[in-house]
């Protein structure tokens, strides 16, 4: 399935430059996402703006797939890239600012969505486990009965992708997912947890 990184945001909370390509433990966050997919064997195209040219430098000089788009918004971007590359099955959408994410979550989403048997999938973690690890998201919902945040990570169909898809509310009560980097404060406490004990 292939993977639509987004990463187009001008990381103004941040302040840091182009958020995708802030280092922890020396390595572009941006690269930890790509790595987690590749490692499940999907395939990656890195969805950019005019506001990231040095992440297209970045994945030009690896041969990295990209694409420009126009910068819209999150949505708008997704739907452009989806035109442009033709997609009219599956597909995934994620940040590029989850360090944390591991191939074995990847897997455990397609399974949860194939099984499903829904048009769409949007993963959520507890709110609390969120809450817990400092990274707060300014956006919350319940899922199960559990109040949640989205965790940036969704399936969605290509062929459907002019209307609301029928979606899975996947619930991954798993830590690394709260680590969704926005701030200052976000970074410095995952680099302090990654430099004492590796991924959380």
């Amino acid at each position: 399935m292939l993977a639509l990184i987004l990463a187009g945001g001008g990381g103004t909370r941040l302040d840091l430059g182009e958020k995708p390509l802030v280092t922890i433990r020396g390595k572009p966050m941006i690269e930890y996402v790509i790595d987690a997919f590749t490692a499940e064997g999907h395939d990656i195209v890195v969805v950019l703006s005019g506001k990231t040219p040095f992440t297209r430098n970045w994945c030009s000089a690896r041969g990295i797939p990209c694409l420009t788009a126009s910068g819209a918004g999150y949505i708008e971007d997704i739907a452009e890239a989806v035109g442009i590359l033709g997609i009219t099955g599956p597909f995934f959408t994620c940040v590029a600012d989850l360090p944390c994410l591991r191939p074995e979550i990847i897997g455990e989403i397609v399974s949860r969505y194939q099984e499903s048997g829904k048009e769409a999938c949007s993963v959520w973690v507890p709110r609390d486990l969120a809450g817990t690890s400092g990274c707060r998201s300014s956006y919350a919902g319940t899922v199960s009965g559990i109040a949640a945040c989205p965790a940036g990570i969704n399936i969605l169909r290509g062929d459907l992708i002019e209307r609301p898809q029928d979606e899975l509310l996947l619930l991954i009560p798993d830590r690394s997912l709260a680590f969704n980097i926005n701030t200052r404060e976000d970074l410095a406490l995952i680099r302090t947890l990654m430099r004492n004990q590796g991924k959380p």
